[in-house]
């Protein structure tokens, strides 16, 4: 995936390197507020003041993303066989569950 190695080289230059998982896992979890907060924003009832900062979905995922990249990474899992797996699951197990178009 081409996502994952973009993310390693980044991480790659810097000694740090990647966090350890439960620090990956806070983390995601901070970007997935984000996330929500931004969609309560745009489709619930909670708007935005006029001082607040807009953000895009997109990059809220991408964080997101990014952040996954990271976990998985740190864990030698890749993500090309791991989402292959999900992939090929939804379309063995799902095959039937809704109505085709």
């Amino acid at each position: 995936m081409v996502l994952d190695k973009l993310v390693d080289d980044w991480v790659k230059q810097y000694k740090i390197g990647y966090w350890k998982p439960h620090e990956i896992l806070a983390r995601l979890t901070e970007e997935t507020g984000e996330l929500a907060r931004e969609i309560n924003h745009i489709y619930g009832p909670k708007k935005k003041k006029a001082s607040e900062k807009t953000s895009e979905l997109g990059e809220e995922i991408a964080d997101i993303i990014f952040t996954c990249c990271c976990l998985a990474n740190s864990q030698g899992i890749s993500l090309d066989k791991s989402f292959k797996k999900v992939i090929d699951k939804c379309y063995g197990r799902d095959s039937n569950r809704y109505e085709l178009k």
